[in-house]
């Protein structure tokens, strides 16, 4: 398997910047019982609470400490101002990333992961992206497509698609298993790096590999990264093929 390349840290903490004003310029317009389309049990005073919330969570990870989920979420749908609280969160955030030695020892709980500075950049901006999207779809009253998110880069959604297929996705926890087994190609048109995801009833067996070196699958994921990035979320089905029904309904993502 093609070894992981990091983005620079630099890169990431952009990725996480430019996705919370996209998230925050949401906030600061919508009331906070409009509903969230691509979490429909949600609404945004919701993500709102989750996104404050694990920030902070990631902010305790860093410093060695420990923090009550459900009593910050309380406390971020309870705020006077809830895009002050949002923002102070990341602020809080990169500020103790950025001063956090290179070799802090802290939680890092994905498979193929970087050293803890590393991957605490790149899972926020992930977890930021995927939630300003949410935002963005309360805005919209619908799911997005990549037409609204000119914010979205394709180098964030390379490195967001692999996060997702090589870290989440085989670890003993993920939900995304099927009784026969089954090969997904994801294999961006924008790309020369493709990811092969071979599926069935254990964790995905996922594989990074040159596009022109993907074997025959049964299902291929074949849009640009951005679309592609969306749709492996479950964010759009922009890049979705035919037969998608089974990611759609057993890919879900939890720490």
């Amino acid at each position: 398997m093609k070894t992981r390349e990091d983005l620079p840290i630099s890169v990431h903490l952009n990725g996480l910047r430019v996705a919370m004003l996209a998230f925050a310029d949401v906030v600061d317009r919508l009331g906070p019982d409009t509903p969230v389309p691509t979490c429909p049990d949600w609404k945004l005073v919701n993500l709102i609470a989750h996104q404050g919330m694990v920030h902070r969570w990631a902010t305790m990870n860093l410093r060695g400490g420990t923090l009550d989920p459900e009593a910050t979420e309380r406390e971020g749908r309870r705020a006077a101002d809830r895009g002050e609280w949002l923002r102070d969160g990341a602020i809080e955030f990169v500020t103790t990333l950025t001063s956090a030695a290179d070799d802090v020892d802290a939680l890092v709980f994905l498979r193929d992961a970087p050293p803890a500075k590393q991957f605490w950049a790149r899972r926020q901006c992930h977890e930021t992206t995927v939630h300003a999207i949410d935002a963005v779809s309360t805005e919209l009253g619908r799911r997005p497509t990549t037409d609204d998110l000119p914010w979205l880069t394709s180098q964030i959604a390379a490195d967001g698609i692999d996060e997702l297929l090589t870290g989440f996705l085989p670890r003993s926890r993920s939900t995304m298993r099927l009784e026969a087994p089954l090969r997904l190609a994801v294999t961006p048109v924008d790309s020369e790096l493709a990811w092969l995801v071979e599926l069935g009833t254990e964790p995905a067996k996922v594989s990074r590999m040159a596009a022109a070196e993907v074997p025959a699958s049964d299902v291929v994921v074949a849009g640009d990264l951005r679309a592609s990035f969306l749709t492996l979320w479950n964010r759009s089905d922009e890049a979705a093929p035919d037969e998608w029904d089974f990611w759609r309904s057993g890919s879900t993502v939890t720490w």
